[in-house]
């Protein structure tokens, strides 16, 4: 079927009249938050094997999570988890209070946490070796799963610009 030159008719209009472009934005300042916390699950999940991983891996008479390289490995990722974690509970916030500053907030929420899940993911390939590439092993597909949290509901460059432009705007509230 195709609807050449169609006008629907006034009460079959949802919303007002060439108000879509918004309304379809404003869905994203929902939706992103909830990439966000995808991204923080997948993050979560290699970082939990990666650690149970390096408690149990021996190399030189002694489990691997003793070593200072995977030590500050592992800080490096629970960090960026809990601070991940906090930004998504954070935007969660601003979308059910409907604060005025929810695009910026939900924003940083989906691109740290999406970026966060790539850096844990890639980590926890590398902590767990060969067996980081391995199907049987988890952390091979989290971190496919984590690439695409980078990608949809508008890629992480598209977000840096809805958090410039926030910035600019001043619209960036505590």
């Amino acid at each position: 079927m195709l609807l050449d030159n169609y006008v629907a008719p006034a009460e079959d209009v949802l919303g007002e009249v060439n108000m879509g472009f918004t309304y379809a934005m404003q869905t994203l300042d929902f939706s992103r938050p909830t990439i966000g916390a995808q991204a923080l699950g997948i993050a979560q999940g290699a970082f939990d094997h990666a650690l149970a991983y390096a408690k149990e891996r021996q190399q030189f008479g002694q489990s691997i999570v003793g070593f200072q390289g995977i030590q500050f490995m592992l800080a490096d990722m629970a960090m960026a988890i809990e601070a991940a974690r906090l930004l998504v509970y954070k935007a969660a916030m601003k979308v059910v209070n409907k604060e005025p500053d929810v695009s910026y907030w939900a924003a940083i929420a989906k691109c740290f946490a999406s970026d966060t899940a790539m850096k844990v993911t890639t980590d926890a390939v590398q902590i767990l070796g060969g067996y980081g590439y391995v199907k049987e092993f988890p952390v091979e597909r989290m971190m496919r799963d984590a690439k695409i949290t980078q990608i949809y509901e508008g890629t992480n460059q598209i977000q840096r610009v809805v958090i410039a432009r926030a910035l600019e705007r001043g619209n960036t509230g505590r």
